[in-house]
């Protein structure tokens, strides 16, 4: 136990930086939330109003998750709940991957494990440990946060435990999947699309929810409970306070993980459950190119994408109807979806729909910075050195890159929209013509490029910040778009978020000039990247 213990401080060491970084970012969401809510629904009455909302319009219930009441802590909780819980899932993601199958790959796991006489499994078991006690750091900050902003210490307590109870579960579910995978960057996708794939189960479970007479509180159906973000969502830490669907979880989390330690303890250092493929011995055409083995390297990865863009479309298309017919079918629903949706039934599809081809544009634009981000670890690694060794240029290098990266926005933004389309077609829905979705979703990729673009360019100059400021742009134009309006941020910081760009269609009209915006943007930004980086040295 004494080694273990050490290992998992040396693991914390390596990720002094980080791990605050993380947790001191999400604990500051949730206090900016609170703070944010007091001051723009301070009264009762303004909070009445936005729950009233909230629970007539399935595309906030999916995004945001389920009204409870309007006091203070419930409407804070309903605001930030989902989207903390997802942070914290891929904070417990990523920690665990790169201190398991990552090191493994690099050889670093190799040489701690010559240097120390331990068990095979107690690396796994230290970053278990820091996984839990940083989870545990996560669940304090979140509550202080809480706290500070002025709500009740106890429902802030339970706040924060729903928040670290969730990214318990995903330290142990990331340690199954570094078992499985083959790659520190095949776990750290499946690793991430589980989280992913949560919220998505647990927002069909919420949007399909039956509204109470007096529109303040939802019940969430059946596929919630699928959902490790729906069993943190069912603690109701500022209503009914309910500790045994956190305790499910932890007890979800310890089976998973001892699951895990046995995998680990009967496999070899390097060894993985799925192994990984052989390539062939000669490239094939494209392979010959910058292009080709830009895509060669890239394409595992956006078919993981793509899948996950189809699925989501699909639930767009074909979920739309029905949620549309559950909220109409609760009689006090009625008028007030006439009086906020003038358009009825088919408007109420139209921004259930927009709401999750915008979320297709979130994943074209993650995408998008995941293969740009691929350069750094190329160069990091020395392959780009070796590659570089023949008569290309860096520009050429990155230039292809970009190239891939922006084909990757394309693909899975109307791979969204045909998935949209076909699930329309399937409902038989005819307000909204199926074809019109492609367009709407395609109208995010403008975004998107921004997005990657600038990555490249923080690539370009700063290689060694290019993976924190990528990510971290992300999130803050992710933020902006969701939370700047709550938060009473004026209207130009909000619009410096690409994402307050892109047109909501089918709801909105699609928006030429920002969309040319947006692309001029892209395109100076990555011509200063293709600069930039012709004149520096390749860096360690």
């Amino acid at each position: 136990m004494r080694g273990v213990l050490r290992l998992a401080l040396f693991q914390a060491r390596r990720d002094r930086v980080l791990l605050p970084v993380w947790i001191l970012g999400i604990a500051l969401l949730g206090f900016a939330t609170s703070s944010a809510v007091a001051a723009q629904f301070g009264d009762e009455a303004a909070r009445t109003a936005i729950i009233t909302l909230a629970a007539s319009n399935p595309a906030f219930l999916f995004l945001r998750g389920l009204p409870d009441g309007i006091g203070s802590g419930a409407v804070v909780f309903f605001q930030c709940y989902a989207f903390t819980a997802v942070l914290a899932g891929l904070m417990s993601t990523f920690l665990v991957v790169r201190h398991t199958r990552t090191d493994e790959e690099l050889g670093r796991s190799d040489l701690l494990d010559g240097t120390i006489p331990l068990p095979r499994a107690a690396s796994l078991a230290g970053t278990l440990l820091l996984g839990g006690g940083a989870n545990l750091a996560l669940a304090l900050f979140v509550a202080i946060g809480f706290i500070a902003a002025g709500l009740p210490v106890p429902g802030a307590l339970g706040a924060g435990a729903a928040v670290g109870a969730v990214g318990v579960f995903f330290v142990a579910a990331a340690a199954a999947v570094a078992q499985a995978m083959p790659s520190g960057r095949s776990a750290n996708a499946a690793a991430s699309g589980l989280v992913g794939a949560a919220y998505l189960v647990r927002g069909i479970g919420d949007a399909l929810g039956t509204p109470e007479a007096d529109l303040l509180h939802v019940t969430s159906a059946w596929p919630a409970i699928l959902s490790p973000i729906g069993w943190g969502q069912r603690s109701r830490p500022f209503t009914e306070p309910d500790l045994l669907p956190l305790l499910a979880l932890f007890a979800a989390a310890f089976v998973v993980a001892a699951v895990a330690v046995l995998i680990r303890q009967r496999r070899d250092l390097g060894a993985s459950l799925l192994p990984p493929r052989e390539g062939r011995e000669r490239a094939g055409v494209g392979g010959t190119s910058l292009v080709g083995l830009a895509w060669r390297l890239q394409r595992s990865t956006l078919t993981g994408w793509c899948l996950g863009a189809a699925a989501l479309g699909a639930v767009a298309g074909m979920l739309g109807p029905l949620v549309a017919e559950t909220v109409s079918g609760v009689a006090p629903l009625k008028e007030l979806i006439s009086r906020l949706v003038p358009g009825g039934r088919a408007e109420l599809i139209d921004v259930f729909t927009a709401a999750l081809l915008g979320m297709a544009g979130l994943f074209a634009a993650a995408a998008g910075i995941q293969a740009v981000l691929r350069l750094r670890a190329e160069e990091a690694e020395g392959r780009a050195e070796l590659l570089l060794g023949a008569p290309m240029s860096r520009s050429r290098w990155l230039g292809a890159n970009l190239f891939i990266a922006a084909s990757s926005a394309v693909m899975i933004s109307g791979t969204a929209g045909v998935s949209a389309s076909v699930g329309l077609g399937v409902s038989g829905v005819t307000s909204v013509p199926a074809g019109s979705l492609v367009p709407a979703a395609l109208a995010h990729v403008p975004a998107a490029l921004v997005f990657l673009t600038a990555t490249s360019l923080v690539f370009a100059t700063a290689p060694r910040l290019s993976i924190p400021l990528g990510w971290g742009m992300l999130v803050t134009g992710l933020i902006l778009g969701e939370f700047g309006e709550l938060f009473g941020l004026p209207l130009w910081v909000q619009d410096l978020s690409p994402f307050r760009h892109s047109p909501a269609m089918p709801v909105e009209p699609f928006d030429p000039a920002g969309a040319a915006a947006l692309t001029l943007v892209g395109a100076v930004l990555a011509t200063l990247a293709g600069y930039a980086i012709s004149r520096r040295d390749l860096t360690a």
